[in-house]
């Protein structure tokens, strides 16, 4: 597992805690160790070999064990219990716009909204207003930005295609000319 899996794999952690209601403290840890994973330089794997993974900045003892965890096993039970607990089909609409954790489990938990098209559906058919913070513009907007998802292209952020990049020049330039 490289880092930047393993910085998904703690970015998908925090939402799904923010979506449960964790405390926010919690969260910004798990997105500060995705951020230390994804700026290291060199991969966790090679990195935990030399030198403690608490030695990373934003990475304590709790989250050097779930690195260590995923790197032996490939598999993470915490993520997996989280999984179990939060539907992981809500993290589609987090990919929203202007749809925060606090939306998604307010559709969760007060509509029993589990995805992207349950919720255009709630929406399309007005079901949304009745929650507390919602609407008719808030619909409106929400089926604005469920098209809009629909129609863009996928694309990396910055965070994600930099590592890349760079262990692609970092193989570009080990190989003989």
């Amino acid at each position: 597992m490289n880092n930047v899996e393993l910085a998904q794999t703690f970015e998908k952690i925090a939402d799904l805690l923010e979506i449960k209601g964790e405390v926010i403290y919690i969260t910004l840890a798990y997105r500060r160790a995705a951020e230390s994973l994804r700026i290291l330089g060199q991969e966790a794997d090679t990195y935990r070999a030399t030198q403690p993974l608490t030695s990373i900045p934003g990475i304590g003892k709790a989250i050097a064990e779930k690195i260590t965890e995923l790197l032996d096993t490939g598999k993470l039970g915490f993520l997996e219990k989280l999984e179990a607990e939060v539907p992981v089909s809500l993290l589609e609409i987090l990919e929203v716009p202007d749809v925060g954790p606090k939306k998604v489990a307010l559709f969760w938990k007060q509509a029993s909204i589990t995805s992207l098209n349950e919720l255009e559906i709630a929406a399309q058919e007005r079901q949304l207003r009745s929650l507390p913070g919602m609407g008719e513009k808030s619909e409106q907007r929400i089926l604005e930005g469920i098209a809009a998802l629909r129609r863009r292209s996928h694309r990396m952020t910055l965070g994600v295609a930099r590592p890349i990049g760079l262990r692609w020049i970092e193989w570009l330039r080990a190989q003989p000319c």
